[in-house]
């Protein structure tokens, strides 16, 4: 009978371990897939701080120059003020001036405080990207931020057979998850660009005559999936075809067959950030 309980106890404890070391195995599984964002994070914020301070250097060039134009009206001031008559209207001339560099201050400051919350909204739509899409091969699918524009591109293998623009199921799939990111970014707009490689196209009297039809089609294939699937709103998009005529590689085809989803923010939003600057009691 003892030997009995000793064994049930011996089982017990073996199906503990085995519970916790699998528990153990899931945690670390998740830690290093956070660990893999966080990393990715990291590269997106250093380029970001790149361009800020690129930026920042560009700011204080402006205000160094603006600091010499202050210095030369406040000499001027101290030499009018030995003069026996100061005029009205050079006075007024002055006051001009001088409210002229304060509406330079503050719409430089305006600028940069636009910039950086434009890359801020960027870093954070790489990163629901990402989210989503994290689990595709990179040569499937490269999200990617240029000159202040967020750029996701996808092979054509993912998308269509070759030759066609019919969508193939498994890119359905991707192209919800995209659209799950944009429709909760209502103040973002995007064009779906199709690409081709450099091969001509060989029709067969059907509607496509080259590769300018066939990358226009892919797009609009594209675009309608987003509508009429997903729902997303017709007026946020828009399609383009640019053929062989924008190549990424020389040497690899395949990289050229691709099409390609630009987003970026309303461009009029954008000016609004500093016309609303421009409002600052400050400015009065």
């Amino acid at each position: 009978m003892r030997k009995i309980i000793l064994g049930c106890l011996g089982v017990t404890l073996l199906l503990s371990s085995c519970v916790s070391q699998k528990k153990y195995s899931d945690l670390e599984a998740k830690q290093k897939e956070t660990q893999d964002l966080l990393n990715s994070a990291t590269v997106k914020l250093n380029d970001c701080l790149e361009e800020k301070a690129t930026a920042a250097s560009r700011l204080q060039t402006l205000e160094d120059q603006n600091a010499f134009l202050k210095a030369n009206n406040q000499e001027l001031i101290n030499n009018m003020g030995n003069l026996t008559t100061l005029t009205t209207k050079g006075a007024e001339n002055l006051e001009k001036s001088l409210e002229s560099l304060q509406e330079k201050d503050l719409t430089i400051r305006k600028l940069n405080d636009a910039i950086t919350r434009r890359d801020s909204v960027n870093l954070s739509l790489v990163q629901s990207l990402k989210g989503v899409l994290g689990n595709l091969d990179d040569e499937d699918i490269e999200i990617s931020v240029e000159k202040g524009v967020v750029f996701v591109s996808i092979s054509d293998k993912l998308l269509f057979s070759s030759g066609s623009y019919n969508v193939t199921s498994r890119a359905k799939e991707v192209l919800g998850k995209v659209a799950k990111v944009v429709n909760n970014k209502p103040d973002f707009e995007f064009m779906v660009e199709g690409h081709t490689d450099d091969v001509p196209y060989r029709g067969r009297g059907g509607v496509l005559l080259d590769n300018w039809d066939l990358s226009v089609k892919r797009a609009t294939a594209v675009v309608r999936i987003l509508q009429n699937d997903f729902n997303v709103d017709p007026k946020r998009m828009t399609a383009a075809g640019r053929a062989e005529y924008v190549p990424v590689s020389q040497t690899e085809k395949s990289k050229n067959r691709r099409t390609r989803i630009v987003v970026l923010p309303k461009i009029d939003q954008f000016y609004s950030m500093i016309e609303e600057g421009m409002k600052d009691p400050a400015i009065k």
